[in-house]
């Protein structure tokens, strides 16, 4: 839509912007160097490539699930992974103003940037339609964040909470409390808007961190700990397993460090970078503890109690 519609030539610009200044000009936006800045670019991936996981989550929900669900996690991250690395592109080729659409009024960089290059009124379609995707997506990390609730919660992680939140409802069969649960948490979460800038961006950071970390460590205990011990479902990667986990746990490492730095170099932004720290530390001895305690905890969507499936009268008491 947005290379069809873009009125850049109107304003006396070509269409696109040239392959040459697309592929090596560099944007002056952070104070690294240009190595640097560069892998800081992978950061906006990581954070919109969110929710693929879900069918796992959901896998114990739905038929034929050892099918289903790790195609739907290849086919959902694929193509997602192909249409951002697409609009990455339109963008690069169409923005008119790097700096314009960063410092506008609008305090939306991407609603700024639309306005550059297209009609008013295309523009707002476009941004609707963003809306309408972003809360799907949003309803995607809810649905599967409840369902892990859910699986902590029959364990007991949660102590007497967990009595309410692994809760099956009698009429949808389903654990809402735990998607209330996860609702409430994430309405508290955006009163840290009136803290500032830095408390809500230091939240945010370890949201991306901890996610990032989580979705890689099956594949590497995969990759690094199973070796040839695994045995294959009948939906894998077959050969192709090895070499893509192995890249994936590189590429992990190589960008957690990134994840914590600051856009800019100085020390008026080493707060940020400390509060990051410790909210990770924080995560990570609270897991450990929790672990201790517990011994392990299943993680896996299932509605059991005492390893028997539960029918619908059953679900229903428990509500």
């Amino acid at each position: 839509m947005i290379p069809a519609a873009t009125n850049r030539e109107d304003q006396g610009l070509p269409k696109f912007t040239p392959s040459s200044v697309v592929w090596r000009d560099f944007y002056e936006g952070t104070d690294y160097p240009d190595g640097v800045a560069l892998l800081m670019t992978f950061v906006a991936v990581i954070w919109t490539m969110s929710g693929y996981d879900a069918p796992f989550h959901l896998s114990e929900e739905c038929s034929n699930a050892n099918i289903a669900s790790p195609r739907a996690i290849v086919i959902t991250s694929g193509v997602g992974g192909i249409m951002g690395w697409f609009l990455q592109l339109v963008v690069a080729y169409t923005i008119v103003d790097i700096e314009a659409a960063l410092e506008s009024d609008l305090g939306q960089p991407y609603a700024a940037y639309l306005l550059q290059i297209l009609p008013r009124k295309t523009t707002l379609a476009i941004l609707a339609l963003t809306i309408i995707c972003a809360f799907s997506m949003g309803q995607g990390c809810m649905v599967a964040a409840s369902r892990v609730t859910f699986a902590y919660s029959r364990d007991g992680c949660f102590g007497p909470l967990s009595q309410i939140t692994k809760r099956v409802n009698r009429h949808t069969r389903t654990p809402v409390n735990a998607v209330w649960f996860n609702t409430i948490i994430g309405l508290a979460m955006t009163v840290l808007i009136f803290g500032g800038e830095l408390a809500a961006g230091a939240l945010f950071s370890i949201g991306a961190i901890a996610a990032f970390v989580a979705f890689t460590i099956p594949i590497f205990i995969r990759v690094f700990c199973v070796g040839n011990r695994f045995r294959p479902g009948p939906w894998s990667l077959g050969r192709a397993s090895m070499p893509i986990g192995t890249a994936a746990c590189a590429f992990v490492v190589l960008m957690l460090p990134i994840l914590m730095l600051p856009s800019v170099t100085g020390n008026d932004l080493d707060a940020r970078v400390n509060i990051e720290h410790r909210m990770l530390g924080d995560e990570v001895a609270t897991l450990d503890g929790v672990v201790q305690e517990r011994g392990e905890s299943s993680t896996d969507m299932s509605m059991r109690d005492d390893d028997k499936v539960l029918d619908g009268d059953e679900a229903g008491r428990l509500a």
